[in-house]
């Protein structure tokens, strides 16, 4: 691979008129140019059509169609992908600055997965604090026992590392995902970076119960049943102590 890969950046997206266009701006501004960006839209309702033809000159490909979800519109944007790697950036979500991409691919040559934090911002793209759980200085899949330390607006893989999202699952599909790639990886980098900015509220805070519960269930697959209870006792407390704090999670 050369040192200059491709990334296909996608946005799914769902009658996104008040947020998608924060998201366009963010991909189009980036000074690092072999992008190939990809906007899934499950068939809107609103204007969001129009923002998507409004930026021609930064999306490389779209379409507009219903789809079965979050997860289904994904893998529409999987299959349309021709790039080195895969980085999934949905409405509302934004790069966090112009140079960021830049940075990110010149911290590790080809690596096979790149990562970094992510901050949380509000309606008005104004930022609210970081997530509840906190970026390891090493990642590996054993660190998803803990919960998904790494969100994955700030989650970059090779293309050649994964497959589908499991359709299966509605709210965590991606701490699959991200747990899959990460098993078959070998060499995994920490940008030390901000990769992206996080609007809070979406579908998974919205369905937090039944998303745990599916998390749960993937967790228990891969690291078992005894190992799964453990971790889940830290997990619950660190919980409970952030929503004290801060009165959000």
């Amino acid at each position: 691979m050369t040192s200059n890969p491709k990334i296909s950046i996608i946005t799914v997206v769902y009658n996104g008129e008040p947020t998608l266009e924060a998201t366009i701006k963010s991909i189009g501004k980036q000074s690092y140019k072999n992008i190939e960006y990809i906007v899934i839209d499950g068939f809107s309702k609103d204007l969001t059509v129009d923002i998507i033809k409004k930026y021609d000159e930064v999306i490389t490909y779209w379409i507009s169609e219903p789809d079965k979800g979050i997860y289904d519109a994904m893998n529409k944007g999987i299959d349309m992908a021709t790039g080195d790697y895969l980085w999934f950036m949905n409405s509302g979500d934004e790069i966090y600055d112009g140079t960021t991409l830049e940075k990110t691919v010149a911290t590790w040559p080809n690596a096979d997965i790149y990562y970094g934090e992510t901050v949380m911002i509000d309606n008005n793209g104004h930022e609210i604090g970081d997530r509840r759980l906190k970026t390891p200085v090493s990642l590996n899949w054993k660190s998803f026992k803990k919960g998904m330390l790494v969100s994955h607006q700030s989650f970059i893989v090779k293309k050649s590392l994964v497959g589908h999202f499991n359709l299966g699952y509605q709210f965590s599909a991606d701490f699959e995902w991200c747990l899959k790639a990460m098993k078959k990886a070998q060499n995994i980098c920490n940008t030390n970076l901000v990769m992206s900015k996080f609007l809070d509220g979406g579908v998974t805070k919205q369905n937090i119960v039944p998303g745990l519960k599916e998390r749960f269930k993937i967790m228990v697959q891969h690291y078992g049943l005894l190992s799964t209870l453990y971790h889940h006792i830290f997990i619950s407390l660190k919980f409970f102590v952030f929503l004290l704090k801060h009165k959000r999670f």
